[in-house]
C-alpha cells in the first residue's frame, strides 16, 4: 500500500476513532510518511504522542519510542494494546517471561511500537535484540533533554544522534512542549532536521487563568486551604519541592476534611500507582506531590494547579500547569510564592556543582586509564565525590571534546539459575555449537543454587569474544532453559586522544559546570519574576517560548491589577558559633568529606554528597541545620575563615 495523508486519516479512524488531527499532527504525519525527520513542539496535552503512535501503524518496520517515563510508557501500552495494537517496553520492572514475550515480539516483527528509556541503548543485551530489526521510525520524546543548555538536560539523549547512524533509522522524530528557540535549533541540528519540518503549535491556551500572590510562611497554609474550600471543588495537583512537605500538607488537607493525598519519589512504586489510580477516577481529588507526579498523567478535567513552592524554571512551570485543562473548560493555575522558598530551590542548583578538587580527580584517573576501558560510573563518583547526573555530564563533555568515545557497557558478572540439565541443554545442539556449549557450562562455578561465569575466563578458554557468549546465555534465557541474573554495570570508553593537561583540562570542565550552575540559577530567578506579575503572565511565558501575544491575557494576577508584587531579596545570615564549633570538628575527623567550603556547605544545607554519605554524615544531628540560608552565602563565609586560619 502506497502511504499517504489520506491512507493516515483512514488509519485514525480505525484505530483511535476520531474523525479530525488536532492542530499540527496532520503536518507531523504528513513529513513523516515522506520520509522526513520532523521536530514538533506541542503543549502539554497537544496530542504529542499519535504522532508516532500512528504512522508505527503505517510503517512496515519497528518504531521506537524514547521516553525517560515508565508511567507514560505503560499507560500508552496499555491503551494501544486495548485498540488490538501490539506495543511493549523493555526496562527493568518486567519479569522474566514479560520480557521474554516482548523480545519475540520485537524480533518477530509483531511488535509495531518498542518503548525504552535513552539509558537502555548503552546496554549490550538490548542492543543484541535490535540486530536485524527494520526500524522505521525512531521517536524521541521529551526531546528538549537533548539541549544542555536547557532546563533538563540528560547526558544519555545527547548520545542519541549517533545511536540512531548505528542502527540505520529511516526518520527520526522529536517530540516536547518545552523548547525555546535555542532548544529548537539545538535539537534541528543534532538530528539534521530542516527548519521547514519543525511544527510548532500555539503555546497560549487561553482557558488557563494564570494567578499569583506573595505570602509568609507563616500564612501560606491557611492561605492554601480558603483556597480550596472557597472554590468551586474540581481536580486539584498542587505542587511542592519536598518530599516532606507532600506529606505535611497532604494529611492537613485530609485533617479539614478534604480528599487528599501525598505523592512523592520516596514512595514505592506500587503506592505511586496506587495514588495515581485514586486520582485518575475521582472529580474532586487532590494530590500533593513532587514534580515526580503528572508525567504521563493523562486525565483532561484537572481543574486547578497550585504551586505551593516556586517551580525550578519557567519551562517546568509550563509543563506543570499544561496538566490542567486539556478539556477546553477554564482552569486556574495559581502560584503562592514565598520569598523564603527560593533558598531552598537555587541552594539544591549550588549543592549539585562538585568542587574542583573532584573535577580534577576525575579528570586524573581517567588519564590513567588505557586506550580502551570499562569503569563503575557509581564507584567513579563516589571516589571522586561528584553527583550521579553531574558525572554523567562530565563524562559526556569529554566525549564531546573528542577525548573520548564510549562503547557498549557490559555487566560484569553473570549468574543463571537452570531449568533443565546440563545435558539436556547440550542435547539441543550438535557440531561446533555443541561443543562450545558444553565448554561455556564447564567455565560455571555452582554456589548454592546459582552458577556464576567469569566471563573473561571464559573468553580465555573458550577462545572467543565476549559477544557470542552473551548471546548465547541470552538465548539460552529467551528459551526458558535457565534464569539469567546480571550485575555490576560498567560502562565503555575508548580514548581517541590523550590528556596533555590534566589540571587545565579539569579547570575547563570545572567553567563548564559553573556556566551550568549559572543558567540553572538564572532559569529559577526567571520563575520568580513570572510570580512578581510586572507584566502579563500568560505574554512572558509564551514569549519565553518564541511566541509573543499580539495583546495582554486579560486573565492573569498583573491583567487583573492584582500585581506586581516585590519580591523580597533574602537577608543574609551569619554561622552560629556553634555551628562553626561542629563542623570544625566533624572536618578534623572526616577531612576528606569536608575538605572544601563547597563540601561543608552542603552538609549544612541538608544537600547529599557520595563523600557524606560514606562518611555516614547525612544522619549527623546538624546535616541541614543551615538549610534556610544561602549556599553561596555559606560557601563565602566557610572559605573565609579557611582563608583566615592559614
Amino acid at each position: 500500500m502506497t502511504i499517504t495523508t489520506n491512507n493516515a486519516q483512514a488509519a485514525l479512524e480505525k484505530y483511535f476513532g476520531w474523525s479530525e488531527f488536532k492542530t499540527g499532527q496532520a503536518e507531523v504525519i504528513e513529513r513523516l510518511l515522506a520520509g522526513k525527520s520532523v521536530l514538533a513542539v506541542f503543549p502539554t496535552g497537544g496530542g504529542k504522542s499519535l504522532c508516532y503512535q500512528l504512522p508505527a501503524l503505517m510503517f512496515d518496520g519497528l518504531t521506537v519510542i524514547v521516553s525517560p517515563l515508565i508511567a507514560l510508557m505503560k499507560d500508552q501500552i496499555d491503551q494501544l494494546l486495548a485498540r488490538g495494537v501490539c506495543a511493549v517496553r523493555l526496562d527493568s520492572s518486567l519479569a522474566l517471561d514479560e520480557y521474554r514475550e516482548a523480545v519475540n515480539n520485537i524480533r518477530s516483527g509483531k511488535a509495531k511500537l518498542l518503548y525504552v528509556a535513552p539509558e537502555r541503548f548503552f546496554n549490550e543485551r538490548f542492543r543484541s535484540v535490535l540486530e536485524g530489526v527494520k526500524i522505521s521510525l525512531f521517536a524521541i520524546d521529551e526531546a528538549h533533554c537533548i539541549s544542555q543548555w536547557g532546563h533538563n538536560f540528560r547526558p544519555d539523549y545527547l548520545k542519541l544522534a549517533r545511536i540512531t547512524d548505528q542502527l540505520n533509522v529511516q526518520r527520526i522524530l522529536c517530540v516536547t512542549a518545552t523548547a525555546t528557540l535555542e532548544v529548537q535549533s539545538d535539537i534541528r541540528g543534532t538530528f539534521d532536521i530542516a527548519q521547514d519540518d519543525a511544527i510548532c503549535t500555539e503555546f497560549y491556551r487561553p482557558n488557563l487563568h494564570i494567578r499569583s500572590q506573595i505570602a509568609t510562611a507563616e500564612s501560606r497554609d491557611r492561605l492554601l486551604l480558603d483556597k480550596l474550600q472557597n472554590s468551586p471543588a474540581g481536580a486539584t495537583i498542587i505542587y511542592v519541592t519536598l518530599q516532606k512537605t507532600a506529606e505535611r500538607v497532604a494529611e492537613q488537607l485530609q485533617a479539614s476534611g478534604l480528599e487528599a493525598r501525598g505523592y512523592h519519589a520516596g514512595m514505592t512504586a506500587e503506592v505511586r500507582s496506587e495514588i495515581q489510580e485514586w486520582f485518575m477516577h475521582g472529580d474532586n481529588r487532590i494530590v500533593v506531590a513532587t514534580i515526580a507526579f503528572g508525567m504521563g498523567i493523562d486525565k483532561s478535567d484537572i481543574r486547578y494547579v497550585y504551586h505551593y513552592n516556586p517551580p525550578k524554571s519557567i519551562e517546568s512551570y509550563s509543563q506543570e500547569i499544561g496538566r490542567a485543562g486539556r478539556d477546553g473548560e477554564v482552569s486556574r493555575c495559581e502560584m503562592i510564592f514565598v520569598p523564603e522558598d527560593r533558598i531552598t530551590l537555587e541552594n539544591f542548583v549550588f549543592g549539585d556543582t562538585p568542587s574542583l578538587p573532584s573535577v580534577e580527580s576525575l579528570v586524573n584517573e581517567i588519564s590513567q586509564q588505557p586506550d580502551e576501558f570499562f569503569i563503575s560510573p557509581i564507584k567513579l563518583g563516589n571516589r571522586c565525590d561528584i553527583r550521579a547526573i553531574v558525572l554523567k555530564t562530565l563524562m559526556t563533555y569529554l566525549e564531546l571534546d573528542g577525548y573520548l568515545e564510549s562503547t557498549s557497557p557490559r555487566y560484569d558478572s553473570y549468574s543463571f539459575k537452570p531449568n533443565i540439565t546440563g545435558q539436556e541443554l547440550i542435547g539441543y545442539f550438535d557440531g561446533e555449537r555443541q561443543t562450545f556449549i558444553r565448554g561455556l557450562l564447564s567455565c560455571s562455578k555452582k554456589k548454592k543454587i546459582w552458577f556464576s561465569i567469569d566471563l573473561e575466563e571464559a573468553q580465555r578458554k573458550l577462545n572467543c569474544d565476549r559477544s557470542r557468549i552473551v548471546k548465547a546465555l541470552d538465548y539460552f534465557g529467551e528459551k526458558g532453559w535457565m534464569e539469567l541474573k546480571v550485575s555490576g554495570l560498567v560502562h565503555g570508553f575508548r580514548k581517541l586522544k590523550p590528556i596533555q593537561s590534566p589540571q587545565q583540562l579539569a579547570a575547563e570542565l570545572f567553567e563548564k559546570i559553573e556556566s551550568r550552575e549559572s543558567a540553572e540559577i538564572s532559569r529559577t530567578r526567571e520563575s520568580l519574576a513570572l510570580g512578581a506579575a510586572s507584566e502579563c503572565q500568560a505574554g512572558l511565558l509564551s514569549r519565553h517560548f518564541g511566541q509573543p501575544l499580539e495583546q495582554p491575557c486579560g486573565q492573569c494576577s498583573f491583567c487583573l491589577e492584582e500585581g506586581p508584587f516585590e519580591i523580597p531579596q533574602p537577608d543574609s545570615t551569619e554561622l552560629d558559633a556553634s555551628v562553626i564549633s561542629t563542623i570544625e570538628q566533624l572536618a578534623v575527623q572526616h577531612p576528606a568529606a569536608l575538605c572544601t567550603p563547597r563540601s561543608i556547605a552542603r552538609f549544612l544545607c541538608g544537600i547529599r554528597s557520595p563523600s557524606l554519605t560514606r562518611a555516614k554524615l547525612t544522619s549527623h544531628a546538624s546535616f541541614g541545620c543551615s538549610e534556610k540560608i544561602p549556599f553561596d552565602d555559606i560557601m563565602q563565609q566557610v572559605a573565609a575563615r579557611l582563608h583566615a586560619g592559614s
